[in-house]
């Protein structure tokens, strides 16, 4: 999987199509016993052994729904069944670092200030783990306090100028699901 800071719900991978350009669904592996039946979408599972379909082709894909429109020929004989990430999956990757671009593009900008000082606390707070971890901890608490401070007037406001959940989802760079569940967290801390 493939992330970028701040855009939930944009999980990137390489997704997989067969011959005749379907995108297949899970494979199913059966442990035995149990109720439990373990999926997978994880490209390599596409090789045909277990009765899993054979992937041709490989695209960039993200949980978002996004799919690459480049696809990729996965040459199965070069493929180290017990290290797949050696392959070359670079096509799908960078397909997918354009489409994470394009939704970095239509997100709301932070101001410069702010942005610069949020760099700056990523930074910091990282060192402080590596120092100390229970003083990054107490960072992370007044973080969480600002934020459930603050996040549900945002929130309110939000739902009193009926912006809609697309709008918010394309602002802040993450799914309609993401944003509607971010919007309720904040409005439900301020019952």
């Amino acid at each position: 999987m493939w992330e970028r800071y701040g855009t939930d719900g944009h999980e990137g991978a390489v997704g997989v199509l067969l011959e005749d350009g379907t995108e297949p669904g899970p494979v199913f592996f059966d442990t035995g016993s149990g109720s439990h039946v373990h999926e997978s979408t994880a490209w390599p599972v596409y090789d045909g052994t277990l009765r899993a379909p054979v992937a041709a082709r490989m695209r960039g894909k993200c949980a978002c729904g996004w799919r690459g429109e480049a696809d990729y020929p996965i040459d199965w004989d070069l493929v180290d069944r017990r290290h797949p990430e050696e392959y070359d999956t670079s096509g799908p990757e960078g397909d997918w670092e354009r489409h994470m671009d394009e939704v970095a593009a239509r997100m709301v900008p932070l101001p410069g200030d702010v942005a610069d000082l949020l760099s700056r606390l990523r930074e910091r707070l990282s060192e402080i783990d590596d120092e100390n971890p229970l003083a990054a901890l107490r960072v992370v608490g007044e973080l969480e306090a600002m934020a459930a401070s603050i996040g549900p007037y945002a929130a309110r406001r939000i739902a009193f100028e009926d912006v809609p959940d697309e709008a918010v989802a394309e602002g802040l760079g993450i799914t309609e699901a993401k944003a509607r569940s971010r919007l309720n967290r904040y409005g439900f801390m301020s019952w």
